[in-house]
């Protein structure tokens, strides 16, 4: 599987449930950025530098990513297995988001050459 290395720092950061999506948000030209809401929480996905956290309950930044290169069609089936299974056997831990065309994998900036070494050993294409 081919897989698309960012190295930027990314923060997730949980805001309550009714924060309306804010002007920070929609202006940042990031890459990479997400939007999450639910009944309990509204979660926020991008570069640390860009956050504006003041009003977060909580954050987890010293995130990289990693994106899953090409779309994939809904029938695929275990796609995040494949890339999960080595990670996990080396007790890397992961987030995984989905949008519609791909799926996105973050994990701790400090688990970042065990990681690439993992999913080359696994198999997987990597590339910046």
């Amino acid at each position: 599987m081919k897989l698309k290395l960012d190295k930027t720092n990314y923060t997730i950061a949980k805001f309550q449930p009714d924060f309306p999506v804010p002007t920070w948000f929609q202006t940042d030209k990031a890459t990479f950025k997400s939007i999450t809401y639910t009944d309990e929480e509204c979660s926020i996905i991008m570069p640390t530098e860009h956050l504006d956290a003041t009003e977060a309950q909580s954050i987890e930044s010293d995130w990289f990513l990693l994106k899953i290169e090409g779309i994939l069609d809904f029938s695929l089936t275990g796609i995040l297995h494949k890339i999960a299974t080595p990670l996990a056997e080396k007790e890397i831990s992961i987030f995984a988001v989905s949008t519609y065309n791909t799926d996105y994998i973050l994990m701790k900036q400090a688990n970042l050459e065990l990681a690439v070494t993992t999913l080359t050993t696994a198999g997987h294409q990597i590339t910046t």
